[in-house]
């Protein structure tokens, strides 16, 4: 699923080649790329991805739903060799890195 979302507004004729671009990038890593993932895992796990633009007009990507480390690794991997940039965000890390911290908490005590 592309985001057609950004860090910026552009002009509105640059947003529509922007988002289809966006598009075709997402059918083209559903459909080519990860492909491979689809035989993989349960049928009602899903891989959610977003993909959008930093203000720099690159395509940016991260995986927003809790997948197998393994997993996570390979969707790294393809987009960087695509050119994508990991998109980091503090939240998506925190919510993650909750865990961690109540059991850092826990050794303390």
């Amino acid at each position: 699923m592309a985001i057609l979302e950004t860090d910026f507004v552009p002009d509105k004729a640059l947003s529509k080649l922007m988002n289809e671009r966006l598009q075709r990038a997402a059918e083209e890593l559903r459909d080519k790329h990860l492909e491979f993932l689809s035989d993989v895992g349960e049928r009602n796990a899903d891989l959610i991805i977003y993909i959008s633009y930093n203000p720099k007009y690159k395509i940016r990507f991260r995986v927003v739903n809790d997948v197998p480390a393994k997993i996570e690794e390979q969707v790294i991997e393809i987009c960087g060799n695509l050119g994508y940039l990991h998109w980091r965000t503090g939240v998506l890390n925190v919510v993650r890195n909750l865990g961690v911290a109540s059991n850092d908490d826990e050794a303390g005590s």
